[in-house]
């Protein structure tokens, strides 16, 4: 337990990070930046300008506290048609893909700086997750087309599961605990029985809503299946994130339709919304204050080395297998436009749960600390030029995208 003065503290520590967040937010609205972005660079600068300023973040406040309540929201407010419509394209992004993503980094890293592969491989599973936050709330901003949005935040919620599902198994090859029919096996069961919690959560959830005609009770309800789902799957040692996401799916679709009143879903929507906005804050904040600039420097070599792998293996994954694929499957109407492509590429960020995996590496791992700096400073550059960027690159291959557009072109090639 916590003891008075403790909590005291946690109170401040929550009220001035919360405080920062809002002035951040207003300044960057002025500035026409992402303010998830804004947050970063801010939480780099009190790092850097204000000496002890550094806060100890633990990881399970990132993955524990943060991570659920971001996925439930995002999950819960997925359009399921839309969702239907690129769903394979989703699964190419979020499966295939993250290993790709890893498999490229780890190669990178050992070939180029002599990285022992076993260690490089767990800076992929580290930096295989995209984080799509910025560039969701630029889409909303421009009116992207509906199907694209679907397409980056889908990809995002179930490749961070897959990224930890394989950080884990990355973890226990480094100690010679695993081989590669091991691996596959627990990577395959620990998707499906994840799969199965979440889906059996949320329709359990979805009975219950649609037996109560009562907002508070109902939107507690979602707050209790968002946590609940995800430590009855993280204590099974399954995907909490896999789980929490079919469950937030599931009660978005089915629950919705099944029972829950108008008031209900402006109820839940308003509280999710607000949540939402204030962990990624606050997840932004601490991201900005756990990265140390020298650190970063000193690794810079290792760290270029780093993104010019996530560069090239987010290529070969949009270009070679969404593009390839979607062409092959929907030859009449060419798949995913190729400026979608574009758009998909650049939107590869990675973010908060990069560096809450990296905060995790137990204490014992060989070069714990210079993996934690690669994978810092590849966070820093994705947030940083890419997320200041996206803008630009929307507009740039979309033009003036209004909303509608996904009528015009769909994704569900791949």
């Amino acid at each position: 337990m916590l003891s008075g003065d403790q909590t005291v503290e946690t109170v401040e520590q929550f009220t001035a990070l919360l405080a920062a967040a809002v002035l951040v937010a207003l300044i960057s609205r002025r500035i026409g930046i992402p303010y998830t972005v804004a947050l970063v660079v801010f939480g780099l600068g009190v790092a850097v300008f204000v000496p002890g300023s550094s806060v100890a973040i633990s990881p399970d406040l990132v993955l524990l506290v943060l991570l659920p309540g971001l996925v439930f929201e995002a999950s819960f407010q997925t359009d399921i048609d839309s969702l239907r419509r690129t769903f394979g394209g989703i699964a190419i992004l979020a499966i295939p893909g993250v290993l790709i993503s890893a498999a490229v980094v780890a190669l990178a890293l050992n070939l180029a700086t002599g990285l022992s592969l076993d260690l490089a491989f767990v800076v992929g599973a580290m930096v295989s997750a995209t984080d799509p936050v910025a560039v969701i709330a630029t889409f909303k901003r421009l009116g992207a087309p509906r199907n694209l949005s679907t397409l980056v935040e889908g990809e995002s919620l179930f490749n961070d599961g897959t990224a930890i599902v394989v950080f884990a198994i990355a973890l226990r090859a480094v100690g010679g605990e695993v081989t590669a029919a091991d691996a596959v096996s627990s990577f395959v069961l620990t998707l499906v029985v994840s799969f199965i919690i979440g889906a059996v959560a949320g329709f359990a959830a979805s009975r219950v809503v649609a037996t109560v005609d009562d907002h508070l009770i109902e939107t507690t309800v979602s707050v209790l299946l968002a946590y609940g789902t995800y430590i009855i799957a993280d204590t099974l040692h399954e995907s909490g994130v896999i789980a929490t996401v079919v469950a937030g799916i599931t009660l978005g679709s089915y629950g919705r339709r099944r029972g829950m009143s108008e008031r209900t879903q402006e109820a839940i929507d308003t509280v999710w919304e607000f949540l939402a906005f204030v962990m990624t804050a606050i997840i932004f904040l601490l991201v900005g204050l756990a990265i140390s600039v020298g650190d970063i420097v000193d690794s810079a070599e290792a760290i270029i080395v780093g993104i010019l792998a996530v560069l090239i293996g987010r290529a070969l994954v949009t270009y070679g297998m969404l593009g390839g694929a979607s062409r092959l499957v929907r030859r009449p109407s060419g798949g995913v436009p190729i400026g979608w492509l574009h758009v998909l590429f650049w939107a590869g960020l990675r973010g908060a749960v990069a560096v809450a995996l990296a905060l995790s590496l137990p204490e014992d791992l060989p070069q714990r600390a210079h993996l934690q700096t690669i994978t810092f400073g590849i966070v820093l550059f994705t947030l940083i030029a890419q997320g200041g960027t996206i803008s630009w690159v929307v507009r740039k291959v979309l033009g003036d995208p209004t909303p509608g557009t996904e009528a015009q072109a769909t994704t569900g090639a791949a």
